[in-house]
């Protein structure tokens, strides 16, 4: 079973989810390809989805309710990446993207051994399933510009103000 809340951030709705005591779902709610994400976590671990309260649901709002008041900078919950080993290798770089620092999906790309394929880290990028905590808001253009973000690019605008990003100057990538 995958354990469903709902919870309510300053920039929009997030569906949070838990399997086997690992958090695999932390999406905004109203994204384009919703129903792909539940799909692919829904197959990948053979589960369907069920509306309860568990303890690690509610420490996952309790840390995301601490980096909104900005008294938190990175997360401790116990994470379960449901998706393809490409998917899985670029949402493990994304973990390593530090608070209040950005990286270029090329830059993503070529830590990852490939630059010509940053159009599939691209893909990946948009495929994650658990926003904010693998920080995939933090990934922007080569030229300082914000790109895609399945929260909208309003709601990475902010994610990346509250960690600090003035957008009078370019963004520094790490």
């Amino acid at each position: 079973m995958i354990y469903l809340q709902y919870f309510q951030s300053p920039y929009g709705e997030l569906v949070l989810g838990e399997s086997g005591g690992e958090l695999c779902l932390c999406d905004w709610k109203y994204r384009k390809m919703r129903d792909q994400v539940d799909s692919r976590i829904q197959v990948g671990l053979q589960s369907e989805f069920k509306l309860e309260e568990t303890d690690l649901l509610n420490e996952a709002k309790s840390q995301l309710n601490e980096y909104f008041a900005r008294g938190r900078t990175a997360f401790d919950l116990p994470l379960l990446l449901v998706g393809s080993d490409f998917q899985k290798s670029v949402w493990e770089k994304l973990l390593t993207i530090p608070y209040g620092k950005t990286t270029s999906y090329l830059e993503l790309s070529r830590i990852l051994g490939d630059e010509k394929a940053i159009r599939a880290v691209a893909t990946a990028n948009g495929a994650n399933a658990i926003s904010i905590i693998v920080p995939c808001h933090r990934v922007i253009g080569s030229d300082g510009s914000l790109t895609g973000y399945a929260g909208g690019l309003n709601a990475k605008q902010k994610l990346l103000q509250l960690e600090g990003m003035n957008f009078g100057e370019q963004l520094e990538l790490f």
